[in-house]
């Protein structure tokens, strides 16, 4: 049995495409790890080696007496003990600080970190911080987030909200009527919260009007797979009306030259936003990727600047989003927040679209009514196919037409032994006369891979699917490992997916029925195409969310059922036959490539009858 060509090509492009795009992703992220490893060590090595505790102690009396001096007016604020408000909603828990007057760490309420199985905490590390400066006394200034706010409150606002405020007072001089207030508005049922910064006397406050704000965050590991994690997350914003993003490792800072809605940080299935409902008129931000070992995926840095219009008060109005990755919760947010959910992007950009109108409605109209997940996937696959039955019978179709022409392939090559462009010209010819497209079988195929990377997209970043179990698999948005081996593999890892085994074993029964059903080939090599295929999913898939895979299999098992069917109960042999016979008897018109092919080949064929005529 040998394999047809064309699907065979089609099977190699597809292959190498995923080769190429899963080595090269994994080629980068390694580049930036090491990187960011030979800068840490190098900053590491600098550090001064003398830290006594007498040391420690002094810097820190140091310290303290330099933010005392620095807070000038505010003075009453450089010092005091921290106190912790609570506010929550049905989502989440918020912890606020009034060191700062700012969030100190958000619990989620509905989902667990995959290590732990504690609820997730976003922004709970001393790094996060969220400040500015202000002038305090003639050419002194200090931030916020040194600076100890007081009267903190916990209110109940207008429509089962919550108002959390904290006031920043000037001391006894005459600039005694400057003041800050933080108000923090928590909505119910809502992931993102108002931020509202009242500024008293602003032009004292502020040098030339401007609120310079820093955003620290940093990033805590909250999947199983830490690498893959930080694979998946990326910093972005959205800039003058357009969404950009970097992945973290790849671009260590961005400036910005013109206003900035909100910017972002997304570690794969959480988000954190900061938003400034009149713009940011400025800024940059630039972010790192801790060593490997740590638990840290990534910390960046928000420098965000604000016009503030002069006047005796005046209200910077911010927003932060705390929460999931979820397309529906962030497009119903607005501002463009959406675009943070890898759906497609940079080279695979072109499935987003499949994604938000076709696969997400799917698999959400599913969702109203099926508990199951794993039977969610199976269902999507099934309408998927159904949507594509067209093309995968015109492929099947195709490949019945080249069955029928077996016997007269095999009286060619019989003609015409190892001359392969003479049966190669009057292969063409036989195709050309019996009305059969000898690509009928590989273009659906290639048709196919935008479905393929759209899935990958969309059950990659999909936050239904996290922690949810089916069958063997503990977590569909990561891959199963009920096979572990102890030790490391290259290129496969340290365990063995069973839904990767499969999605592979499927795969090589398509091959192999396939085969069986297409004309025989002249080239040695393409009876091994069926079992190259296989081979490359194994090294590809076994690391992929078992989601993906799960989806593939069930795929595989549609298109082998589909293959059977229609191939013996829907395509009739026999009037294809006599479909082409009839064909053969129709006048036949060439098209202009076709006739160039001919002339080409025509001229290799008497060039090398010349060639063997010389050589004799």
């Amino acid at each position: 049995m040998k394999f047809d060509r064309n699907t065979a090509i089609g099977f190699s492009l597809l292959a190498l495409l995923f080769f190429f795009y899963f080595f090269y992703n994994s080629r980068q992220q390694r580049a930036a790890q090491a990187e960011q490893a030979r800068q840490d060590s190098i900053a590491k090595a600098m550090q001064p080696k003398l830290d006594t505790a007498a040391m420690r102690l002094d810097a820190a009396k140091a310290d303290s007496q330099l933010q005392v001096t620095k807070a000038g007016m505010f003075q009453q604020a450089a010092q005091g003990t921290e106190q912790v408000l609570f506010a929550e909603n049905s989502v989440f828990k918020i912890a606020f600080t009034n060191k700062g007057g700012q969030p100190k760490y958000v619990e989620l309420k509905q989902f667990k970190n995959a290590e732990s199985q504690k609820q997730v905490l976003l922004a709970a590390a001393d790094f996060n911080k969220i400040g500015y400066a202000i002038n305090t006394a003639a050419n002194q200034s200090s931030q916020t987030t040194d600076l100890f706010f007081s009267n903190g409150k916990v209110e109940n606002g207008p429509d089962g909200s919550q108002v959390v405020s904290f006031e920043l007072a000037g001391g006894d001089s005459a600039q005694a009527a400057s003041y800050i207030k933080h108000q923090y508005i928590i909505y119910p049922d809502s992931y993102k919260i108002d931020f509202n910064i009242v500024l008293n006397q602003p032009a004292q406050l502020l040098t030339q009007g401007n609120l310079n704000l820093v955003w620290q965050y940093e990033a805590h590991q909250q999947e199983s797979d830490l690498e893959f994690e930080r694979q998946n997350t990326q910093i972005g914003y959205m800039e003058d009306g357009d969404f950009d993003y970097h992945t973290i490792g790849k671009k260590s800072m961005v400036e910005f030259e013109k206003p900035v809605e909100w910017v972002g940080v997304r570690q794969r299935f959480f988000n954190t936003f900061l938003i400034a409902k009149s713009n940011f008129s400025g800024g940059k931000v630039d972010w790192s990727m801790p060593e490997t070992e740590s638990h840290i995926v990534a910390q960046s840095t928000a420098n965000m600047r604000v016009n503030v219009t002069p006047a005796a008060t005046a209200t910077i109005p911010l927003s932060i989003f705390y929460g999931p990755s979820d397309y529906n919760i962030l497009k119903r947010e607005g501002n463009g927040l959406n675009k943070m959910v890898n759906l497609g992007q940079g080279v695979y950009a072109f499935v987003r679209p499949l994604n938000q109108f076709v696969i997400i409605p799917i698999f959400n109209f599913f969702k109203g009514f099926v508990s199951s997940y794993g039977i969610i996937i199976a269902l999507l696959t099934l309408i998927i196919r159904l949507l594509i039955s067209p093309l995968t019978y015109s492929s099947y179709l195709s490949g019945a037409k080249m069955k029928a022409l077996r016997p007269e392939i095999a009286k060619l090559k019989e003609k015409h032994g190892g001359d392969q462009q003479a049966m190669s010209m009057d292969q063409m010819k036989l195709f050309r006369e019996a009305g059969v497209n000898p690509l009928g079988g590989c273009i659906p195929a290639l048709l196919q891979i935008p479905i393929f990377f759209a899935l990958y997209s969309f059950f990659n970043a999909n936050v239904d699917l996290r922690g949810v179990d089916f069958l063997w698999a503990n977590d569909l948005s990561a891959y199963d490992a009920p096979i572990t081996f102890g030790f490391t593999i290259p290129l496969l890892g340290n365990h063995l997916s069973l839904f990767t085994i499969t999605a592979v074993i499927t795969s090589l029964l398509i091959s192999l029925y396939s085969m069986s059903m297409t004309p025989d080939q002249s080239n040695p090599m393409m009876k091994y195409m069926p079992y190259i295929m296989p081979i490359f999913l194994l090294f590809i898939f076994n690391k992929l969310p078992s989601a993906l895979t799960w989806y593939y299999t069930v795929s595989n098992i549609i298109t082998l059922a589909l293959q059977f069917v229609i191939q013996n109960y829907i395509i009739d042999h026999d009037k294809i036959l006599a479909k082409i016979q009839a064909n053969r008897k129709k006048p036949k018109t060439k098209s202009k490539w076709q006739e160039r092919l001919e002339q080409v080949q025509e001229q290799q064929r008497q060039l090398k009858e010349k060639q063997n005529k010389a050589g004799k």
